[in-house]
């Protein structure tokens, strides 16, 4: 089974609360960032919230503590992608212990694959993809929520909306 992780800054904070820390790729401004674990084909399988400020690696025990799903095939290789966020020792045993095999690009391996190989395209693709749908959710683009809680229960209905979406049932 094919997974990947990915993090997605969000700006335009109007009223501040939980989980919120000034953007590093913005000024300084008011924001979160939202990281989640798809599966090969973009469902969301876990998620978490923190402010704009905490870094990818950091974000990593929460995102696949908070996974849903159990695989069908326990005996398959569950592979993850991440990008070079997650390049440190930490993340990789984090990611064994939870029984993934790590497939996490180090810094430059991928421009190299990039020069060797005519229209590569990393894995972690669908984990990005799934962000821009999260982000057609205006509730999501500009959090208005005050608490955490609240807007994580916000993600959890994008989530469940996009899954609903691929699996067919909403057309």
């Amino acid at each position: 089974m094919e997974m990947a992780g990915d993090g997605c800054h969000n700006e335009q904070i109007p009223f501040g609360g939980e989980a919120v820390g000034p953007n590093p790729t913005d000024r300084a401004k008011d924001g979160t960032k939202r990281e989640i674990v798809t599966d090969g084909i973009g469902v969301p399988l876990g998620v978490s919230v923190e402010g704009a400020n905490r870094h990818d690696m950091k974000m990593t025990e929460a995102t696949l503590s908070n996974v849903q799903v159990v695989p069908e095939n326990p005996d398959q290789d569950q592979n993850l992608c991440m990008d070079k966020g997650f390049d440190y020792p930490e993340v990789y045993e984090l990611v064994c212990d939870y029984g993934y095999t790590p497939h996490i690009r180090s810094r430059g391996e991928e421009k190299m694959a990039l020069k060797k190989i005519p229209g590569f395209r990393s894995r972690r693709w669908v984990s990005e993809r799934t962000h821009s749908w999260m982000n057609r959710f205006r509730r999501l683009l500009i959090r208005w929520e005050k608490k955490k809680d609240n807007y994580l229960n916000m993600i959890y209905i994008a989530c469940a909306f996009i899954t609903f979406r691929v699996a067919g049932v909403l057309g």
